[in-house]
């Protein structure tokens, strides 16, 4: 699919539906100053060509009374770096769903893996799964966040 050209008021809406997708076109059009209309094909372009690639709810379990959960940062390195055993060793990292984020990276270890798990026991059923069950795993160093000082999803746009 081709992408059509991307312009200032679409880089606008990409930027506020970013920081609250949660408005209503109406007040999407009144802030890039066009029509309801027109913002919503607009809109509904950037979801066909992929630019917008799905829309969800940012949780804060603490403000809900529920648990914070174990949160680590987990870099893996892979005694064989083939193809194969990237893609096999990815395929199993994000088939789990407390594996938030999976990075492949270089240089240093294979893979940077965000985890958030219930507790440690949860932690510790992960790495079972994921680390010791697999005999290409050669090394796991995790850190377990202790703080969280900034959690943004956006992507910067530089806008016209």
């Amino acid at each position: 699919m081709e992408l059509s050209t991307i312009d200032a008021i679409d880089l606008q809406l990409l930027d506020l539906l970013q920081r609250d997708a949660a408005q209503s076109n109406q007040a999407l059009a009144q802030q890039v100053h066009v029509s309801a209309p027109t913002c919503l094909r607009r809109i509904k372009r950037l979801h066909t060509e992929g630019l917008i690639e799905r829309q969800v709810a940012l949780l804060q379990p603490q403000a809900a009374g529920l648990p914070a959960g174990l949160q680590a940062l987990v870099e893996v390195t892979l005694d064989r770096q083939g193809t194969e055993w990237l893609d096999g060793f990815e395929a199993r990292a994000v088939a789990e769903d407390c594996v938030q984020q999976c990075w492949r990276v270089s240089p240093g270890p294979d893979f940077m893996l965000v985890v958030h798990t219930r507790d440690m026991p949860g932690y510790l059923a992960l790495s079972q799964r994921l680390f010791t069950d697999d005999a290409n795993v050669r090394n796991v160093k995790a850190f377990f966040a202790t703080r969280r000082a900034k959690f943004e999803t956006k992507v910067p746009l530089a806008l016209a």
